[in-house]
């Protein structure tokens, strides 16, 4: 039995499937986690979720912000898909609610204590254990399978606020929770969520910091994989150094798709077969 984690798909359907054939994927005996965004952009994100879904206990899946932000597009009449989203196929699918009501079963943060791993899509805060981002997310987790979910996905959207408090209450906790768990990169070095920049780590800029290299971080000791960061590429010394393994490479904008063996620690990668202009 192997255990594999792939980084963002982003309905790079055509990839998901070579890859898998790449590493000899077999249901019946291996497991499939996905570190979430499995849809947008890409030109197949109905085939993913059917695919994805089909696997039933043999896929572990987080979700990401372009799978919160489909949720939204089909429960709230006021968000719409933006122009270079491709979710019109899923939303016009006659299975469409069955999938989305399965995407919001998910996790935001899957732990595994046999594995000492934990997966999440975008990373944890440096002020959090791990044991208190589990309770976070799952206060999230109760908010999205509820009936009513319709109302927090309306008020998700925005950057604020952008700093951590024990007292944070109602939609700012959860929009906070959210925003580390499927949003975060850089914090600023006050320890504020700096949401829109997306490049690599420039050390000439010392004022932001990757959210994992903040010294300190009350969860460095738990090993952590993630994906969103398309254009991290960590090299093996500093995955090392942080305890933490940054899987998304970029598919969707011509780079790879990689999977990790947890068992053997070995990597494999197919070419992105479908790339589109970058915009994250």
């Amino acid at each position: 039995m192997s255990t594999y984690v792939i980084g963002d798909v982003q309905g790079c359907y055509a990839d998901l499937i070579a890859l898998l054939e790449k590493v000899r994927f077999d249901p019946t005996r291996d497991s499939l986690w996905l570190t979430g965004d499995l849809v947008n952009r890409g030109p197949q994100s109905l085939a993913v979720l059917r695919y994805v879904r089909q696997l039933g206990k043999s896929a572990v899946v987080v979700l990401g912000n372009h799978d919160l932000h489909l949720l939204a597009c089909r429960m709230v009449p006021a968000i719409k898909p933006r122009k270079r989203d491709t979710l019109d196929e899923i939303l016009r699918a006659p299975d469409c609610d069955e999938l989305l009501d399965w995407l919001r079963s998910q996790p935001l943060l899957h732990h595994d204590a046999r594995l000492g791993l934990t997966m999440v899509h975008a990373g944890l805060p440096p002020q959090w254990r791990l044991d208190e981002a589990i309770g976070y997310a799952a206060e999230v987790e109760i908010l999205l399978r509820n009936n009513t979910c319709s109302a927090f996905l309306g008020a998700m959207y925005g950057d604020q606020p952008n700093r951590w408090r024990h007292d944070l209450a109602g939609m700012e906790r959860s929009r906070f929770i959210v925003n580390c768990l499927t949003r975060m990169r850089f914090l600023t070095r006050d320890g504020e969520l700096e949401l829109r920049a997306k490049g690599a780590p420039d050390r000439k800029n010392n004022n932001l910091r990757p959210w994992f290299a903040v010294p300190m971080r009350h969860n460095h000791e738990d090993k952590i994989v993630f994906g969103h960061w398309s254009t991290l590429r960590l090299s093996a010394e500093d995955e090392a150094k942080y305890n933490v393994l940054a899987l998304d490479t970029g598919a969707v904008w011509g780079g790879e798709l990689t999977a990790w063996c947890v068992e053997t620690n070995e990597r494999f990668q197919v070419s992105g077969s479908t790339p589109v202009e970058l915009d994250e």
